[in-house]
């Protein structure tokens, strides 16, 4: 029973290390070449089918993909993660250099945004060292273009068959891909008709083409600087979205050696003599009772005159009771003197009962009183 149940063990474990291998996606990426991987969002919907199912109803889920190494927060320094859209797809691309050569597992985490279920997968990318030797290289920057519609397979192969006319030559690889806002351009505005740009770079053993040397000519820099019309152009390009800018391509010719670095010559190690060290003196006394005054004594007078002004104006300029009641009418003095009885006079009329009231007493006769006795004097 002992042996029966081992052998249950391990079968249990082969499968499930089987299952777990099986469930990574491996791929290659030579060291110096382009590496693109396309995350397909149709893919990951089979992930949320139970759903589905159970429903009845088959969506176009808006996804997003989260990518970074496993066990770290970001990706490797070589490799980049780019996703425009939830309804698009996800690309990591990059061009792993000779010493980034190893084993990657990228850790790939897809949300539906609309189930907001997660589904966890395993990329294992070997980057392995260079396939092809490319001594001859050019970029182009295409400035109708952004980086997702340029990672495709079938828009890359459009590029390529651009610039084959263009070399003369159909051995071409790509070599790096960047946006043009990694290389400081700016962003553009979110209009029909405005791109971000982008830079292509291929490459190939064989040497360039007599039209391709003239960018490397005085007379092409010239006509570049004065933005006239550049008379050496010879690209085509089947998709006019595709045609590359002429003025912003650039040769890079790796097959001539590069000249070491001039070795820095040795002196003797020791210092000239520059004569003995003299002191600076003392720096001579200052007066801060100037500066005393006028951070100190000139503010506290002004507040101080402030506050006289302050005090004449709220003490001394008042015009007092008796003034005010002096060039006020008798009438309108009377008047405001009963205002305070009348109303009290109202309150009790009105809140008690009408038969036990006396009558309201004429609140105008004493004032007709007084004006008769203002108009006989």
């Amino acid at each position: 029973m002992a042996d029966k149940g081992s052998w249950a063990l391990a079968i249990t474990v082969c499968a499930a290390v089987f299952l777990l291998v099986r469930a990574d996606s491996i791929t290659e990426a030579p060291a110096g070449q382009l590496f693109v991987y396309e995350l397909h969002r149709e893919v990951f919907q089979s992930e949320f089918e139970p759903f589905h199912k159970l429903y009845g109803h088959i969506y176009n889920d808006p996804m997003v993909f989260k990518c970074n190494k496993e066990r770290f927060p970001d990706l490797p320094r070589w490799l980049r993660f780019t996703q425009r859209d939830p309804y698009e797809n996800g690309f990591l691309y990059g061009t792993p250099l000779p010493q980034d050569q190893g084993r990657n597992i990228i850790e790939i985490f897809v949300i539906n945004k609309r189930s907001y279920e997660t589904f966890r997968e395993r990329l294992v990318i070997n980057v392995g060292p260079a396939v092809k030797q490319m001594p001859y290289q050019a970029e182009f920057l295409i400035e109708r273009r952004e980086i997702e519609k340029v990672l495709p397979a079938t828009v890359q192969e459009d590029i390529r068959s651009d610039i084959q006319n263009l070399w003369g030559t159909s051995r071409l690889e790509f070599v790096n891909i960047t946006s043009a806002l990694d290389r400081g351009g700016r962003v553009p505005l979110p209009l029909p008709g405005y791109f971000e740009g982008v830079y292509v770079k291929l490459g190939s053993d064989r040497p360039f083409s007599k039209c391709m040397l003239r960018l490397e000519t005085a007379a092409h820099q010239r006509e570049c600087e004065s933005g006239g019309k550049i008379t050496g152009d010879c690209s085509t390009c089947k998709i006019p979205s595709n045609c590359i800018s002429w003025c912003r391509s650039a040769l890079f010719d790796l097959s001539k050696p590069v000249p070491p670095a001039p070795v820095p010559t040795l002196g003797s190690g020791v210092l000239e003599w520059a004569g003995e060290f003299s002191p600076p003196e003392s720096p001579p006394d200052r007066d801060f009772f100037p500066d005393y005054l006028v951070t100190i004594i000139v503010p506290l007078a002004l507040v101080a005159l402030l506050c006289l002004i302050l005090a004449y104006i709220m003490c001394c300029r008042r015009e007092g009771v008796v003034k005010r009641n002096a060039k006020t009418p008798d009438l309108q003095l009377y008047h405001h003197h009963t205002i305070q009885g009348n109303a009290s006079e109202l309150r009790r009329m009105a809140g008690d009962d009408r038969r036990t009231v006396d009558r309201p007493r004429q609140c105008l006769q004493p004032l007709l009183m007084a004006e008769q006795a203002m108009a006989e004097s």
